[in-house]
C-alpha cells in the first residue's frame, strides 16, 4: 500500500482498520469450518491476531490453539486472510493499488504457542 495509506489506517472514514481487522480475523478463525469445505469445526482455546503497520504496509500474524488432536493451521490462515481483506476493504477508497501477498504458514507445533 502507499505509505500515506498506511499512515491513515487508524483514521479512515470507515473507522480504525487495524482494530477492525484484528476483530475480523478472530471471528473468521472461529468460522473456518463454514468457509472452507470439508474443514472440521474445532474447539478453539486461543485465537490471537496481531495487525501492525510495518514500513509501508501492514503485517498480520495469527496464532490459534486447540485441545483437539488436530492442527489449526487452516484457522490461522483464514484469520490472517480475512484480516487482510478487512484492511483492504476499509482502505480501498484511498488506495486502489494495495496488494495482499505472502500469506503462509510460519510455524506449526503441538505445544501451546
Amino acid at each position: 500500500m502507499a505509505s500515506e495509506t498506511a499512515r491513515l489506517l487508524s483514521t479512515l472514514p470507515k473507522g480504525d482498520a487495524l482494530v477492525t481487522a484484528q476483530l475480523a480475523g478472530i471471528m473468521a478463525a472461529k468460522r473456518t469450518s463454514e468457509l472452507v469445505p470439508l474443514c472440521h469445526p474445532l474447539p478453539l482455546t486461543r485465537v490471537d491476531v496481531s495487525v501492525a503497520v510495518v514500513g509501508g504496509g501492514v503485517e498480520i500474524e495469527a496464532a490459534v490453539e486447540t485441545t483437539a488432536q488436530t492442527g489449526v493451521e487452516m484457522e490461522a490462515l483464514v484469520a490472517a486472510s480475512i484480516a487482510a481483506l478487512t484492511v483492504y476493504d476499509m482502505a480501498k477508497a484511498v488506495d486502489r493499488e494495495m496488494v495482499i501477498d505472502d500469506v503462509r504458514l510460519v510455524e506449526k507445533t503441538k505445544e501451546p504457542v
